[in-house]
């Protein structure tokens, strides 16, 4: 796939136009290479820039969908994993074993059998448990095998780096990719070093919250309270948008706004949702909900950010479908967990009418 499939996967719900197959020969491919940066020359609009000047391989798709949603804590875990020889460089060859690293995982989906099996262990390995983490926090009895998350993978594909012939498995003439010649250069003799693998993993994330903030934002520096919910809510199973959006209407009747910086913030923290979780889980055994000010503060312990007042209370108003003012497990968790595996299901059929019937009830109560 070029950067711009890449990009349009995991920000639309379709393609813009239908795309066909095409065979590029050497030649061909060589020149849209020629126009990758090298790695210390990326920003956050590199996908952008690249549109169909790139190609991206599948075990690559995959990296860079979990990407999307590692927390910066997870960055420096996800580099030693690559570097197998401790030298706080990755080169060519040790990025390469993550390939090696999903054929055999591939492999022994196939012996398995089964497209529902096969697509339920991707999920498993992409975004981490299926389950919830924090729901098994309190129980005395633990599951003797819990799923591994993909860094789980990652990491214990790279201890077999070490102690066994699997890099000797890495073919030595592989097609060059866009992340290849990023990283390593057009002769491939580069070396990656943890500054610049953090900085590409941050600029992808940035990149495509901004793609989804500007399509919103039209330009102004804020988007609206109520398209903030919708651009929560749409990677869901949530069933009932409509019923969600006409509360922000009523609740926030004057708007303010968020800008990117909120937009970003909280994207950010929901990549820490995990840890945030536990604490979550706290109150909900207790039997207690949550207000703003516990929210702001539990946000701050678990992950370090600190979220804006505004923000906190937009995402009040937004789940608190109690009108209570408060906020429990169920109505936020349950509901981020679903928005936080963003890659697992596309946009819902009906959301499109869905967003019809809200923008017309908006409409005809105005007038």
């Amino acid at each position: 796939m070029t950067p711009l499939d890449f990009i349009e996967s995991v920000t639309m719900s379709e393609p813009k136009k239908k795309r066909f197959w095409k065979s590029l020969t050497k030649q061909e491919l060589d020149k849209i290479l020629s126009d990758t940066p090298p790695v210390w020359k990326g920003s956050s609009r590199l996908f952008r820039n690249l549109r169909e000047r790139g190609l991206i391989a599948y075990t690559e798709y995959l990296f860079l969908l979990c990407i999307l949603t590692k927390p910066h804590a997870g960055f420096k875990i996800a580099f030693n994993m690559f570097d197998a020889d401790g030298n706080q460089m990755v080169d060519k060859r040790e990025f390469m074993v993550l390939e090696e690293i999903f054929r055999k995982k591939n492999e022994k989906r196939k012996e398995r059998g089964g497209d529902a099996e096969s697509s339920s262990q991707l999920n498993v390995e992409l975004y981490g448990y299926q389950g919830s983490v924090s729901s098994n926090v309190l129980k005395k009895e633990q599951p003797q095998c819990e799923p591994r998350s993909f860094w789980d993978v990652l990491k214990l594909g790279a201890r077999i780096v070490l102690f066994s012939d699997l890099m000797e498995h890495v073919p030595e003439n592989v097609t060059d990719t866009t992340l290849l010649v990023h990283f390593f250069g057009r002769k491939g003799k580069s070396e990656l070093n943890f500054d610049d693998f953090y900085r590409f993993m941050d600029n992808l994330q940035t990149e495509v919250l901004e793609i989804e903030f500007l399509s919103y934002s039209k330009g102004m520096t804020t988007i609206s309270e109520e398209d903030f919910a919708r651009i929560l809510l749409r990677y869901t199973t949530v069933e009932n948008i409509t019923g969600y959006l006409e509360n922000v209407h009523q609740s926030i009747p004057d708007e303010k706004g968020i800008t990117f910086e909120e937009f970003r913030s909280f994207f950010q923290f929901l990549n820490n949702l995990e840890d945030f979780a536990i604490a979550m889980q706290m109150y909900n055994f207790a039997n207690r909900p949550i207000g703003q000010d516990e929210f702001g503060r539990a946000v701050y312990v678990a992950t370090g950010l600190k979220l804006s007042r505004h923000l906190v209370n937009t995402i009040f108003k937004i789940f608190d479908v109690d009108h209570d003012d408060q906020l429990s497990y169920k109505e936020f968790i349950g509901i981020m967990k679903d928005r936080l595996h963003r890659g697992s299901w596309g946009y819902k059929g009906e959301e499109r009418f869905t967003s019809f019937k809200g923008c017309m009830k908006k409409e005809l109560s105005a007038k």
